[in-house]
């Protein structure tokens, strides 16, 4: 009877000892397994959607989404106690964050540190959110745009517009996006309407060989050598198009704050705020 009694104490002490050791809240790697579960699309096993700094285990106290981990977004999401943060692009400089050659870099090194001591989780959502029908990056620039209404029934990608010349196209998107670096080629007086959008990484020949009804291509940025020169290529052919590039960070952020909008709808827990990256590029005046 006593030994009956002792397994039964012995049995109340382990199990108080092993609900002590559970997180008392909400951990990033449940935040995770919640978004897997929401996000509508297969989870792919060759994926850059993963934890990138911190410990997975961490209790959230609160989210941050955004188009990139730049220290400043770390720092900022640190202060209002956001030490989760979903983030759209690598943090440490390459597309697959790989550090082998970083770890003796100062700037690195900083960033590391700051991590570290701050206690922040950092977890890519990149594929799978690009993989959503529609895209949300894609649905958050036109949103921005203010073209909700333009967009076109057959091609998600699709807006088209009241007709106007390809130098109002710009100047008008660059008030709607505020962009300070937007790049532009084709004839300013080109009369356009139909124009199609690849936010981020996208070069003009997607649009000729995808969307050919297509009369301006935009986009985020393309390296000069292939997008930059197939679009002056297509000017100097004859083909009436035009491309404006509004800078990768302009095109997606729209998009990681949609993000935040969709994790709130299933993440009642912890507050959840979205944080610009912001442009890095300026323009110096003429």
């Amino acid at each position: 009877m006593s030994q009956d009694r002792l397994s039964r104490r012995e049995f109340g002490l382990f199990a108080a000892a092993a609900a002590a050791a559970q997180p008392a809240g909400l951990t990033a790697q449940q935040v995770v397994e919640r978004i897997q579960k929401n996000v509508g699309v297969p989870w792919r096993a060759a994926t850059i959607d993963t934890f990138k700094a911190g410990n997975p285990e961490t209790v959230v106290k609160g989210i941050a989404t955004t188009f990139m981990t730049t220290l400043e977004v770390l720092q900022r999401a640190a202060a209002s106690g956001r030490n989760l943060i979903v983030t759209h692009e690598p943090t440490f400089y390459s597309h697959t964050d790989v550090v082998t050659q970083l770890t003796e870099d100062p700037v690195y090194q900083h960033k590391r540190e700051f991590i570290e001591k701050n206690q922040l989780v950092i977890w890519r959502f990149h594929d799978h959110w690009h993989m959503r029908k529609p895209d949300p990056v894609t649905t958050g620039l036109i949103q921005d745009l203010g073209w909700t209404k333009y967009l076109s029934e057959k091609d998600p990608r699709m807006c088209v517009l009241p007709e106007l010349t390809l130098g109002q196209l710009a100047q008008q998107m660059q008030k709607s996006m505020k962009s300070r670096t937007m790049r532009v080629v084709g004839d300013p007086k080109t009369k356009v309407s139909r124009v199609v959008l690849y936010p981020g990484a996208g070069n003009p020949m997607f649009a000729v060989k995808l969307n050919p009804e297509s009369e301006v291509f935009v986009g985020g940025e393309s390296t000069e050598w292939e997008g930059g020169a197939y679009a002056r290529d297509v000017i100097t052919a004859g083909i009436r198009k035009g491309v404006i590039f509004l800078g990768h960070e302009v095109s997606e952020e729209p998009g990681m704050r949609l993000c935040a909008d969709w994790l709130k709808t299933f993440i009642p827990e912890v507050p959840v705020e979205w944080i610009s990256a912001g442009e890095p590029f300026w323009r110096p005046v003429a």
